[in-house]
């Protein structure tokens, strides 16, 4: 049985300016199940965002397909919505009308009082209300901007939420809030999310899965790592379970070393364009934080 999203054999080639093209990633094949929260993580110019873009409708791969739901993904809908980094709200509309914009368009059937009611619930999910959602994006601050991208993105009902790092452009501490709102909205709602980010420590307490891409060109999906640490999660929890260490080390050296090595390496023949599973467990009392091997056990699904 097909998952939910199914992304199968997905490449994509650009011209290279020299007559020929170029290889971002290649038979990329990965599953989503529903209400799944899954994250990507690789260096730039590995064809994440590509794959976003493929995934909203908003470009077309050289080979491969998307099939959501037992349907080929075939430009934009609003089943998918995205959160980009850059807000991408709409400057002459107040906050409630960018959320109630597209509420509208997915609820042609329902009253304008009903449209304003489900808009404003969401924005105050994320912490706006009151007279701050009759202000335009300029007079917000950058959190809010985002904040209204989140509600907005939710309010939809989108069968597939995309988010491209939706954090990136936040501090520390407006990254942390919203993120926790986040987590308690897609708590909520059950919503299947794909989600690109740089930040380890962000996609530990966010996912179920990651997914790791090997470096460009010639990118694939390498590993997927089960995060086997329970939910609910906080930022200051998580750091205390045992196996939040083990995880972060294992995704660092990915990164670090195996993403270059395995980089533009041909697959074996016979294998599997599927990422390799990974469920990484502490077995030992007091691993050491600085290295991957010592009371770990990572278990290699075949």
């Amino acid at each position: 049985m097909k998952p939910y999203l199914s992304i199968e054999n997905l490449t994509q080639r650009f011209p290279d300016g020299k007559g020929g093209e170029l290889t971002v990633f290649e038979n990329a094949t990965f599953g989503v199940e529903k209400g799944e929260f899954v994250v990507i993580l690789g260096h730039s110019g590995c064809g994440k965002s590509t794959i976003m873009n493929i995934l909203a409708g908003l470009a077309e791969p050289t080979s491969g397909a998307v099939v959501m739901d037992g349907q080929e993904v075939k430009g934009p809908s609003l089943d998918r919505g995205v959160v980009f980094q850059n807000y991408s709200l709409l400057p002459w509309l107040s906050t409630l009308k960018n959320v109630t914009f597209g509420v509208a368009a997915r609820h042609p059937e329902w009253t304008k009082a009903e449209v304003i009611a489900h808009s404003t619930k969401y924005l105050a999910m994320v912490g706006l209300e009151g007279d701050v959602i009759h202000r335009k994006p300029s007079q917000l601050s950058g959190g809010m901007r985002q904040r209204v991208s989140i509600a907005r993105a939710f309010a939809n009902h989108p069968k597939l939420l995309l988010l491209d790092e939706p954090f990136g452009a936040l501090d520390a501490l407006t990254r942390g809030t919203i993120q926790d709102e986040l987590l308690k909205i897609w708590g909520g709602t059950e919503q299947t999310v794909f989600m690109i980010t740089h930040d380890i420590d962000e996609a530990i307490l966010l996912a179920d899965r990651i997914l790791l891409m090997t470096n460009g060109p010639f990118a694939r999906v390498a590993e997927s790592v089960e995060i086997t640490i329970p939910r609910p999660r906080s930022r200051t929890e998580i750091i205390e379970h045992p196996n939040y260490y083990a995880i972060r080390n294992h995704l660092v050296q990915f990164l670090g070393k195996r993403s270059k090595e395995l980089s533009g390496q041909p697959m074996d023949s016979g294998a599997t364009n599927r990422p390799a599973p990974i469920r990484i467990d502490k077995t030992e009392p007091t691993p050491d934080p600085e290295d991957l091997r010592p009371g770990l056990r990572a278990v290699v699904n075949s």
